[in-house]
């Protein structure tokens, strides 16, 4: 899936590919203020937040550095029946956000049409795990204290400006569950400064940061969202292991506890299991694995299937087999007669596909197909909703 998001990205930190993530603090300019504007704007942040039932901790409100507490922003909107949802109060909202306040919307992307298209396309570009939180600061309110994360992380600025300060690592690769709490931040500062709508930057996982509008006016405003990616380690590797030990009768024995017992032939197996299940095939078992994604179901009622979209988590793996061809995705082995390998290509692009304008390109099959596809959840129709999320960003299949 070729994203202008993630062209963007490689443009202003002279990537080229995901291989530099996680390597080292890098910034830049994308060139291009429209991106952040296609993204997200303040408006269809706070449009978004008003149509939905949002809870903490995923919609947060911070002033000064300390939490606002829900009761202050949050009423219950109450239907003639007595039925009662729990809705963000706009009014008060508003009132923070005049007064100087942060606002936090973490996985914007299961909201959000636009941004679960972009986490989409960063999984597809990266092999990992992606999310995005959304962060709208108004006056000079200050972000959260220097803080690292357990993630790295593509900041993208989207609107308005916001000061930052990098630093280095006071241990290296820290992870959420550690046998060190990591708490004290060096005294070197990598980068110090201001980021600007249109810029990007990458802060590796461990990197202490901060960020604050303090100093940048009070009529201002900052939006930005962070794109965080999980990368797996290995201790991802190991755990993976553990799960495949339990096939084997030796692992699931009771340990022996008396004095100077011989635990050599567990060792050995723990030694040959390791090197049978190398990191190579723990890479790609999770990518194959990897359910699918969350998705309007197609019903007939409907009518017919006119676009198709593929929504995988990961990349599908495409694989011919003498006479038929394989796909590996969303936990599924699909198999299909040769002749349908136009077709699974093109749908399985990542790119929208209008079903009419596919036909004339591979051929009447790409209907069936599609419907197959998307009987089985790795394809999702091609709604007008889920449409606008690839817009101005990813082009059609068929283009």
């Amino acid at each position: 899936m070729e994203h202008g998001l993630i062209s963007a990205v490689e443009a202003a930190l002279g990537w080229r590919g995901p291989g530099a993530i996680g390597e080292r603090f890098a910034r830049g300019s994308t060139g291009s203020a429209n991106l952040g504007e296609r993204l997200l704007t303040p408006q269809r942040l706070l449009d978004l937040v008003m149509r939905r039932s949002l809870q903490r901790p995923q919609f947060r409100v911070f002033q000064k550095q300390v939490e606002v507490h829900p009761a202050v922003y949050y009423t219950d909107s109450v239907s003639p029946r007595g039925q009662s949802i729990s809705m963000v109060n706009m009014n008060a909202l508003g009132r923070l956000l005049g007064e100087g306040a942060t606002l936090i919307l973490d996985q914007a992307n299961v909201a959000d049409p636009t941004l679960e298209v972009a986490c989409r396309a960063l999984q597809w570009w990266s092999g990992e795990r992606v999310q995005v939180n959304v962060y709208w600061t108004t006056g000079e309110a200050q972000g959260f204290p220097l803080h690292w994360d357990d993630h790295d992380v593509l900041v993208v600025q989207l609107a308005g400006e916001k000061g930052w300060e990098v630093r280095g690592t006071s241990r290296v690769a820290p992870m959420y569950r550690d046998s060190d709490p990591n708490a004290t931040p060096p005294e070197d500062v990598l980068w110090s400064g201001v980021l600007r709508a249109g810029e990007v930057m990458h802060i590796p996982r461990g990197h202490w940061h901060q960020a604050t509008r303090t100093g940048h006016g009070e009529a201002g405003h900052s939006l930005h969202v962070t794109f965080g990616i999980t990368k797996r380690t290995g201790a991802s590797w190991m755990a993976w292991l553990a799960d495949w030990c339990r096939d084997r009768e030796v692992f699931r024995h009771d340990l022996d506890r008396t004095p100077d017992a011989d635990h050599s032939e567990l060792v050995t197996a723990a030694q040959a299991l390791a090197a049978e299940r190398r990191p190579a095939e723990f890479l790609a078992a999770y990518e194959r694995a990897a359910g699918p994604a969350r998705q309007v179901p197609y019903l007939e009622v409907f009518g017919p299937l006119t676009g198709a979209v593929c929504t995988t988590n990961f990349r599908p793996e495409i694989r011919t087999v003498g006479s038929t061809v394989e796909v590996l995705a969303a936990g599924q082995r699909l198999v299909f007669a040769a002749k349908a390998e136009a077709a699974l290509r093109v749908l399985l692009s990542g790119h929208p596909v209008v079903l009419s304008d596919a036909e004339t390109v591979v051929g009447t099959e790409v209907h069936e197909v599609a419907a197959l596809l998307v009987k089985e959840k790795v394809c999702a129709p091609l709604t007008d909703e889920l449409s606008s999320g690839y817009t101005g960003l990813v082009t059609n299949a068929t283009s």
